[in-house]
């Protein structure tokens, strides 16, 4: 019987550390095109305020992907099949991964896999109760990274790999290849992965999604500043930066910036970083797939897509994958 504690006790903690948080700020910030990695932004307070955005009125992504789930997870556990290990890349709050789990046959075991140590502690203490039979296998690590997962007690027929939310649209294009390669390593020659992807629809429509009128998402995307602060020392003037985010119909994606708001200076581990007003400081990307794009692009990774879930407003999809 799997319990919160026993969770807790099977964790696996490869947080990452204060140095490589600070080498990555470092590098990012030595570029002549400045970029911070989005991956940072996932502290306690990031999380919690990454899950307000998804109630926003303009926030779209998260409200269709659960109904969307709620929808078709019969058909989803009829294909898949019984006695699986689910595999989470990028847990977050579980609410998705609570109805995919509870719909699957003689679930083995479920490996949530979070940078976020709240956030992940956060899921397993709602999923864990509601589940006791299926073992929880948790791993506090950054997935863009390789992971070892930890094998379960029992044998399952075959690997699930769960990744919701398009997060995958938020890794530039080679990123994103080296990911899902990465993926495809994990979930073995038998093994599946069910992927969210946002697809391309109004600009309008995805530039408000980024954009949300309360400034929930700008609070989310300085809120990295104040935890390189925080973490690693830098001296960023929370005032002196403001969250920008546009669609370009070109790159079929939002590309995210914190926008110096007047010359100034930054000052971290000795060395002294310069902005120009105006000067923006890349931190995220969201792209958004058309079918034909995703397919090319899983397809270089070794994988194949076998069946496709949409919804139909506004567009968005689940795509289950294998090995080619």
């Amino acid at each position: 019987m799997s319990t919160v504690q026993d969770a807790l006790q099977a964790l696996t903690d490869l947080t990452p550390s204060r140095e490589q948080i600070l080498a990555d700020t470092l590098a990012g910030l030595s570029r002549t095109a400045r970029q911070l990695p989005s991956k940072y932004f996932y502290d306690a307070r990031g999380s919690r305020l990454f899950e307000q955005i998804t109630h926003t009125p303009e926030y779209y992504p998260t409200r269709t992907e659960l109904a969307l789930l709620n929808r078709v997870l019969p058909d989803i556990a009829r294909v898949m099949g019984p006695r699986l290990h689910v595999v989470e890349l990028g847990s977050g709050s579980g609410r998705k991964t609570a109805l995919l789990l509870a719909a699957l046959q003689d679930l083995v075991a479920y490996t949530p896999i979070e940078i976020s140590r709240a956030a992940l502690l956060s899921s397993i203490d709602h999923l864990a109760p509601a589940l006791p039979d299926v073992e929880m296998l948790p791993v506090c690590a950054d997935f863009t990274r390789p992971v070892d997962v930890p094998a379960p007690e029992r044998e399952p027929a075959r690997r699930l790999l769960f990744f919701p939310g398009s997060t995958l649209g938020n890794f530039a294009s080679e990123d994103a290849l080296a990911l899902l390669r990465a993926m495809r390593q994990t979930m073995g020659d038998h093994g599946l992965a069910l992927i969210g992807i946002d697809l391309h629809k109004d600009p309008a429509l995805i530039e408000a999604a980024y954009n949300d009128a309360e400034g929930i998402t700008a609070a989310f995307t300085l809120n990295l500043l104040v935890r390189l602060n925080r973490e690693v020392g830098s001296d960023f003037d929370l005032d002196g930066f403001r969250h920008r985010a546009r669609y370009s119909t070109e790159r079929l994606r939002i590309e995210t910036d914190l926008v110096s708001q007047r010359a100034q200076d930054v000052h971290l581990d000795g060395r002294t970083f310069h902005f120009e007003a105006g000067e923006a400081i890349r931190v995220e990307y969201s792209h958004k797939y058309t079918d034909d794009g995703f397919d090319a692009l899983v397809r270089q990774a070794g994988l194949q897509v076998a069946q496709r879930w949409d919804a139909d407003s506004p567009a968005y999809g689940l795509r289950l994958l294998r090995t080619l």
